[in-house]
């Protein structure tokens, strides 16, 4: 190992581990990327294998949408102490309004923007207990805010907006379960971001988001636990 190769592991364990799902494009990739460059160990996850990722992240095979995938990762990650689990993965499904709305559309949607974050929490609690910082953070979206969501957005992508408003109620469960077990639970709007989902009109740059999630995410407290907030500190109603 060479003496660079060392100072890199060693500041990985000093700042801690961080898991990405989602983690091969977009908004995943840009956490993963800037964890991993401030020295954090990141276990970065996505239905196909990272390629040329830094030494200090490690890509580990996962589909969301597959209950047994996430399962499986569980198991091999069985023992490895996770600072900070990152929900990120997700879809936007059908935006053709009511009319276009397709049942197996609607609960592709479902499985894995609302029920796999669930999953993922469930299967990594023992990992998230071996920790130090002990978060769960939940990528959701304004567009799942009862209060909020159709202020300025008129996009009929039914799915997509009733499973992040799940999402939403995800985090406020888990938030109250696993309180008693010291594990912080956030959800966190990242912002109309310029990626494949948000598409090419969208106004936030990916940078200026990522930058913006991990400050929040890096000064969450137990007391932030069950709240609701935008990539720029603003607290989003529910």
């Amino acid at each position: 190992m060479t003496s660079s190769t060392a100072n890199s592991s060693s500041r990985s364990q000093e700042r801690g581990t961080v898991l990405v799902t989602g983690a091969s494009r977009g908004l995943g990739k840009a956490l993963a990327e800037l964890y991993a460059g401030d020295g954090w160990r990141v276990l970065a996850c996505a239905r196909q294998q990272l390629l040329g990722a830094a030494a200090s992240m490690l890509s580990y095979p996962l589909d969301v949408s597959d209950a047994v995938s996430i399962e499986t990762l569980g198991k091999i990650l069985e023992g490895t102490a996770i600072d900070i689990v990152i929900n990120n993965a997700a879809v936007r499904g059908d935006t053709g309004g009511l009319m276009s709305l397709r049942a197996d559309d609607f609960m592709e949607v479902m499985r894995i923007n609302a029920l796999a974050p669930l999953l993922v929490a469930r299967a990594l609690k023992p990992n998230l207990l071996a920790g130090r910082r002990k978060l769960l953070v939940n990528i959701s979206s304004r567009a799942g805010s009862l209060a909020e969501g159709t202020l300025d957005d008129d996009d009929g992508d039914y799915a997509y907006r009733c499973s992040k408003a799940a999402l939403n109620m995800a985090t406020v469960k888990l938030a109250q379960d696993f309180q008693r077990d010291g594990i912080a639970v956030i959800s966190l709007h990242p912002g109309w971001i310029r990626t494949d989902m948000g598409g090419p009109d969208a106004v936030v740059d990916i940078a200026q988001s990522a930058q913006g999630l991990k400050d929040l995410i890096d000064t969450t407290t137990m007391a932030d636990s069950g709240s609701f907030r935008a990539y720029d500190g603003r607290t989003v109603s529910w």
